[in-house]
């Protein structure tokens, strides 16, 4: 009966989740890209926020920068944006404020949810 009562609840934390990660998308308009629209969900999912979280706390703060915008960009279909393979471009041609700003932007919805976390 405990496992029956335990999968109930994982039912509703991973429905929770699908609900959240299945939502509507925002975008950030990135006029010195030509007017790009970069799409990006809120939510994601443990695993890669943990590595990027990892990059963070090791010091690599730009690999986590060019990591957040290659696993959170996407097209307006939903499809990623970039791919690893980007990673050495966007770190050496790319213009780090602008990557910045994006950044900062995609993650301030996810940083205020951790701050509440953090709070409690």
């Amino acid at each position: 009966m405990t496992n029956t009562k335990a999968k109930s609840n994982i039912d509703k934390m991973t429905a929770h989740f699908r609900n959240k990660i299945s939502g509507e998308m925002k975008h950030i308009s990135v006029p010195e890209w030509e007017d790009m629209k970069i799409y990006f969900k809120e939510a994601n999912t443990l695993q890669e926020e943990g590595r990027l979280l990892n990059l963070a706390q090791q010091g690599k703060t730009v690999e986590a920068l060019v990591e957040t915008l290659i696993v959170k960009a996407r097209k307006d279909d939903g499809t990623k944006m970039f791919n690893i393979h980007d990673k050495t471009t966007i770190m050496n041609e790319v213009d780090p404020s602008v990557v910045i700003r994006i950044c900062g932007e995609m993650n301030q919805s996810l940083d205020s949810n951790l701050e509440i976390v953090e709070k409690n």
